[in-house]
């Protein structure tokens, strides 16, 4: 491939040619949960600030997206926000209780839990309009990604009321109550796509949809009963001309489903070599991941040794975003972060 022309825009920068599977000057890079604990101007800035209430000021979204930007110099940022957010802004009682994670003061539990569930509208989402805006400005030609939780995480949040291990709430209800679960996954669609929406109205240049549990179900029940939904997701963006990633945790037998979602890019976590998720998704779309997080804790010979192993597998692959398996350890040492982006430019320079 010939090298691709230094981009002018985020339409044009390395990270969309890739995800769009064009010719890139280098391999992008960015990192899962890149903005957060693992930075130490983030837990300076975020001091005295509930993580839902940072996620709605503008000023402080913009400052926490950008700190990773100027820190790592990778190719884009992501923004700073939390797949729960939509469902705290249209009305629901959830709060993000440190070392704990989402908690749900009334989960779901019932029909009538369901049918009583609020709507998000895009009326509520003026501080979203207003961070992105504020973003775009300063970030000029790097791209910003849009952000959103997929219909089967964010169900099981509700059901379960906070973090689970099993699911097995989510799933018993899932088989017991199909009508309702499809009622359920379809209000979260909407929800998401609305999310969306406002972000790529506002400037975002991509959107990465996470899953995060999905991992959970076998392939037939991703397939029957939350295939349809992030589906719904992607489709609600209608002719937006952003590319689509879609990324979970332990999907290697549903990666050849996770695409057909509608997204340009399959999320890989560090289970699977790019090299045979390639296969597994297909030559249509392009890969994003997979370093394991663990593995930027260990020595600088092994950090650099497993990034060249993850670079030489994506090799094969339509095109190549490099990032880590899951997000971000908040114990990762940030000069590592800087030192792996700096490394795949390295090598990947064409």
């Amino acid at each position: 491939m010939s090298p691709a022309p230094a981009s002018a825009s985020p339409a044009d920068s390395d990270l969309v040619r890739a995800a769009r599977g064009l010719p890139v000057g280098r391999t992008p890079v960015w990192f899962m949960r890149q903005a957060g604990r693992s930075l130490p101007e983030y837990r300076a800035l975020r001091a005295g600030t509930s993580m839902l209430a940072a996620c709605q000021d503008p000023d402080l979204v913009t400052e926490i997206t950008l700190q990773p930007v100027r820190r790592h110099q990778v190719d884009a940022a992501i923004l700073f926000s939390d797949i729960v957010l939509p469902l705290v802004v249209a009305g629901m009682d959830i709060e993000i209780k440190p070392g704990i994670g989402p908690v749900v003061a009334n989960p779901v539990r019932t029909v009538a839990d369901v049918d009583a569930l609020p709507d998000l509208v895009p009326e509520q989402l003026g501080f979203l309009g207003t961070a992105v805006r504020s973003l775009v400005a300063e970030l000029g030609p790097t791209p910003l990604i849009g952000f959103a939780g997929a219909p089967f995480t964010l169900a099981t949040y509700l059901i379960e009321g906070g973090p689970s291990k099993e699911h097995a709430r989510t799933k018993a209800f899932m088989y017991a109550e199909p009508e309702a679960w499809s009622r359920l996954l379809q209000r979260l669609s909407l929800s998401a796509a609305t999310f969306l929406r406002a972000q790529v109205d506002a400037g975002a240049s991509a959107v990465q949809l996470f899953d995060s549990w999905a991992g959970v179900l076998s392939a037939a029940d991703y397939a029957e009963r939350v295939l349809p939904h992030s589906q719904a997701v992607f489709a609600g963006l209608g002719e937006r001309d952003v590319p689509r990633i879609h990324f979970g945790v332990g999907t290697g037998e549903l990666l050849p489903l996770i695409g057909d979602a509608g997204a340009d890019v399959v999320g890989i976590d560090w289970r699977v070599p790019l090299d045979e998720a390639a296969r597994r998704v297909g030559p249509h779309r392009s890969l994003q991941g997979n370093l394991d997080p663990a593995v930027l804790l260990a020595d600088r010979d092994t950090v650099e040794r497993e990034v060249r192993r993850v670079v030489r597998q994506a090799e094969g692959a339509r095109g190549h975003i490099f990032n880590l398996g899951h997000g971000v350890l908040p114990d990762t040492d940030p000069d590592v972060l800087t030192r792996v982006a700096a490394l795949v430019h390295e090598l990947t320079a064409r």
